[in-house]
C-alpha cells in the first residue's frame, strides 16, 4: 500500500476519530449506538495512517472519550482500574500488526485476505491483553484463577473480536470498491475494446 496523500491522509484520519467518537460510549451498543469500533479503527490505523504520532493521538482521544463517558455521560467507572493503563499495550498490538501488513497490501484479493487474517489475530491479541489485564490486575476480582479466567475470556472475546472484524470486513470491502472505482479501466489490465 502506498503513502497516502496529505489531503487523504486528513480525510481518512478524521473519518477514523469520528468512527471512534461515534461509538466509544456505547461499548457494547443498543438500538440507538452502535458496538465500540475502537479495536478496528487502531488496526485500520495503522494499516493505513501508519505514523506513530497519530498512534498517540488516537489513544489520547480514546482516553478523553472515556473521560468525558464517565465524567458526564453517565457510564459506569467500573472498568476504570490499574489494568486500564494497559489499552495503550493492547492498542499497540492492532495499530502495529496493520502497520507491519501494510505493505504488503497490493490490492488483491490476497492482500485483503491477509489484512483480514492479522487483524483477527491482532484482536484476539489484544483482547487477551486487555481482558487479561483486567481480570488478573483489575482488583475486582477476590479470588482470580484460571479456570474463572478462560471462562470469562470465553464469554466475552467473541463478542469483542467479532464486532472487531465485522468493522474491519466492512472497511476493507469498502477500501477494494473505492481502489477499483477509482483505478482507471487501463491499470486494471487495460480497457475493454
Amino acid at each position: 500500500m502506498k503513502a497516502l496523500s496529505v489531503s487523504r491522509f486528513n480525510a481518512l484520519w478524521l473519518v477514523l476519530m469520528a468512527v471512534m467518537i461515534a461509538t466509544r460510549f456505547k461499548h457494547f451498543g443498543d438500538m440507538l449506538h452502535l458496538p465500540d469500533a475502537s479495536m478496528a479503527v487502531f488496526f485500520l490505523g495503522g494499516l493505513t495512517l501508519r505514523r506513530h504520532w497519530t498512534f498517540v493521538v488516537m489513544v489520547l482521544l480514546a482516553v478523553a472519550l472515556d473521560w468525558v463517558s464517565i465524567s458526564y455521560a453517565g457510564v459506569s467507572d467500573f472498568c476504570i482500574t490499574l489494568a486500564y493503563s494497559f489499552l495503550p499495550l493492547a492498542y499497540a498490538v492492532l495499530w502495529y500488526a496493520g502497520r507491519w501488513f501494510a505493505p504488503r497490501m497490493s490490492g488483491s484479493a490476497m492482500s485483503y485476505a491477509g489484512a483480514f487474517m492479522v487483524a483477527l489475530l491482532a484482536a484476539i491479541g489484544s483482547f487477551a491483553i486487555s481482558n487479561g489485564s483486567f481480570y488478573w490486575l483489575g482488583g475486582r476480582y477476590a479470588n482470580p484463577h484460571m479456570s474463572e479466567y478462560l471462562s470469562r475470556l470465553w464469554q466475552w472475546g467473541p463478542l469483542f473480536v467479532g464486532t472487531t472484524m465485522g468493522y474491519v470486513a466492512t472497511a476493507l470491502a469498502l477500501q477494494a470498491v473505492v481502489s477499483r472505482v477509482a483505478t482507471p479501466a487501463n491499470a486494471q489490465g487495460g480497457a475493454r475494446a
